[in-house]
């Protein structure tokens, strides 16, 4: 049973699919399908890690956060 992943697209443009890398897209068949549930949670699951630096280049901190488009999608079964 394959898997997809959808979204909302910015600024509420309607619902947009998960294509693979970085790519999301407002065409149904262009999605990227997963044949396990787990890999399309995994991307469901996807955040960044920011590190910040002083003028040294010493890191002063780091943050992790997920974007909106992961954030607000949904792993869908078809």
């Amino acid at each position: 049973m394959p898997y997809h992943v959808k979204s909302t697209g910015a600024m509420g443009t309607g619902t947009i699919y998960y294509e693979g890398g970085d790519s999301w897209t407002q065409t149904y068949a262009d999605r990227k399908q997963f044949s396990a549930e787990a890999d399309a949670d995994a991307i469901k699951a996807t955040s960044e890690t920011r590190v910040i630096k002083n003028t040294s280049g010493v890191v002063c901190s780091t943050y992790t956060y997920q974007l909106d488009v992961y954030k607000n999608s949904t792993v869908v079964t078809e």
